[in-house]
């Protein structure tokens, strides 16, 4: 299976999908959706369609309502497209992208800490494998 790399809608819909965890229907999705920003049913309708056929989602049609989900876990496509611009902006340099974001001043005193312990984390795993 190739690695997902949604465009910003339908990452979009995909948040949506992972914060329910349960299949939903298009007019579910939609309703989520409009709250933030006026998105037409038959965009949203033929979104998901293109995202089944995709294989980013699942279409259930063996209710009346057709039903979607997720194929891939957030965190599945979150390392995907993470990968693919460390790759493309920063020549696969973990480092730099990490450089980047701190430059960018946005990260809290408490994910800066968070962060020295995934370091720390990391570090014992790679001594234990």
């Amino acid at each position: 299976m190739s690695a997902p790399h949604p465009t910003e809608g339908e990452l979009a819909i995909l948040r949506v999908l992972w914060s329910r965890q349960e299949p939903m229907t298009v007019r579910e999705v939609h309703g989520v959706l409009s709250r933030d920003k006026d998105t037409a049913y038959t965009t949203v309708l033929k979104m998901l369609t293109i995202m089944a056929d995709k294989g980013l989602v699942r279409r259930d049609e063996s209710e009346r309502s057709h039903t979607y989900a997720t194929v891939h876990a957030e965190p599945v496509v979150q390392a995907s497209l993470l990968q693919d611009l460390m790759r493309r902006a920063f020549s696969g340099s973990a480092l730099t992208l990490v450089q980047r974001a701190l430059d960018a001043d946005s990260a809290s005193a408490e994910e800066l800490d968070a962060m020295s312990k995934l370091i720390a984390q990391a570090k014992a795993k790679r001594k234990r494998g």
